[in-house]
């Protein structure tokens, strides 16, 4: 899911940088594909798949 997240905000900064429209400094292209990166790392590294292994590993005694 952080995944096709971070493609809708690639395709934002890429429509920003195509167009050249000039928004806040804080919504830049380059802004924007770090926040990108960030989810796609975020992804990459497993978070938000919604696998919880501590709960399925114990055993009941």
């Amino acid at each position: 899911m952080l995944a096709a997240v971070g493609a809708v905000i690639f395709a934002i900064a890429y429509l920003l940088n195509v167009t050249n429209t000039h928004t806040d400094a804080a919504f830049t292209p380059f802004s924007l594909m770090v926040a990108g990166l960030c989810f796609v790392a975020l992804h990459l590294a497993g978070v938000g798949t919604g696998w919880s292994y501590g709960s399925r590993t114990r055993r009941r005694r």
